[in-house]
C-alpha cells in the first residue's frame, strides 16, 4: 500500500489508540465515555438486535436517494430544455433545500399517516436539491461549439439531451450524488429522531434514543459506529462509481 493511502489508516488507528488509552489511564467510567474496545463488544453483543434497526434505516436511506436521482434527473432535463419552467419551478427547490428538515418533520408527520412514508419523504427532502443542481449545472456546461453544431444539423431536443447534454452532466450527477448519499442517511436518521418513534419497524435513531433514556451508553456508540460505518460506504462506493465512469476520460476522476 503506498503511504500516501495508508496515512488515513495510520491516523484513524492512532485516533483509536489515544481514545483507548485515555479511558483506561483517566479512569473514565464506561457510561460516561466507553472505550473503542468496549464499544466493538457491544456492537457485537448486540448485533442481531441492532442489524434489523440498520436494515430499516437502510432502506430509508437509499429508497429517499433512489427517488432523488430520479426526480432530481428528470427535472434537471425539463429545466435544461426549458428555461421559462426553470424559472417557474426552481424557486420551489430551492424552498425544499433552505427548510431545515427538522422543522418540518413534525407536520411531515401530522399529514402523512405512515411513519415509514414521512420518514422517506424528508430523508428526500435532504438528498433531493444537490442532485437537481449539480445536474442543472452539468446540462448547462455542454461545450458551446457543439452546442452549435447540433443545432447545425437540426437535432432535435431529444438528441441534443441524449447525446450532448447527459454526457456533458455525468461528472455534475456524480459529485452530487456523492453529497446526497451522505445526506439522506442524515435526513433519515434526523427524521427518526423528530419523529421517536418506536416498535420493530424502527431504525438506529430509534436505538440510540432508547440507549439514551437507559444511559446505555456504549449501545449508543455502537449504534452510532454503524451509521459512520454506512455513510463511509456510500461515500466509498460513490467514489469507485466515479473512478468507474470517469476515470478514462475525466481529469478530475484520473488517479494521482
Amino acid at each position: 500500500m503506498k503511504p500516501a493511502r495508508a496515512l488515513p489508516l495510520l491516523t484513524l488507528a492512532a485516533a483509536l489508540l489515544g481514545w483507548e488509552a485515555l479511558v483506561r489511564l483517566a479512569h473514565i467510567p464506561h457510561y460516561t465515555l466507553p472505550a473503542p474496545s468496549l464499544v466493538l463488544q457491544t456492537l457485537v453483543a448486540n448485533f442481531a438486535s441492532l442489524a434489523a434497526s440498520w436494515w430499516f434505516t437502510l432502506k430509508i436511506t437509499f429508497g429517499a436517494l433512489a427517488l432523488a436521482c430520479a426526480g432530481g434527473v428528470l427535472i434537471a432535463c425539463v429545466f435544461a430544455l426549458s428555461r421559462g419552467i426553470e424559472r417557474a419551478l426552481f424557486p420551489i427547490a430551492v424552498v425544499l433545500q433552505v427548510t431545515p428538515v427538522v422543522a418540518i418533520a413534525p407536520l411531515i408527520l401530522i399529514y402523512v399517516q405512515s411513519t415509514t412514508a414521512a420518514l422517506l419523504l424528508c430523508a428526500w427532502i435532504v438528498a433531493f436539491f444537490p442532485i437537481l443542481s449539480n445536474t442543472v449545472i452539468g446540462l448547462r456546461c455542454a461545450d458551446a461549439n457543439l452546442k452549435d453544431l447540433f443545432r447545425l444539423y437540426r437535432a432535435t431536443p431529444w438528441q441534443r439531451l441524449r447525446l450532448l447534454l447527459v454526457p456533458s452532466a455525468l461528472p455534475y450527477f456524480i459529485a452530487g450524488l456523492k453529497v446526497s448519499g451522505g445526506l439522506s442517511l442524515i435526513g433519515a436518521v434526523t427524521a427518526e429522531m423528530v419523529a421517536g418513534a418506536a416498535g420493530r419497524e424502527t431504525g438506529l435513531a430509534s436505538r440510540i434514543l432508547e440507549a439514551s433514556f437507559r444511559t446505555e451508553t456504549p449501545k449508543m456508540f455502537a449504534a452510532l459506529l454503524l451509521l459512520v460505518l454506512t455513510g463511509v460506504l456510500i461515500f466509498w462506493s460513490f467514489e469507485a462509481l466515479a473512478q468507474a465512469l470517469l476515470g478514462r476520460w475525466h481529469a478530475g476522476e484520473r488517479p494521482d
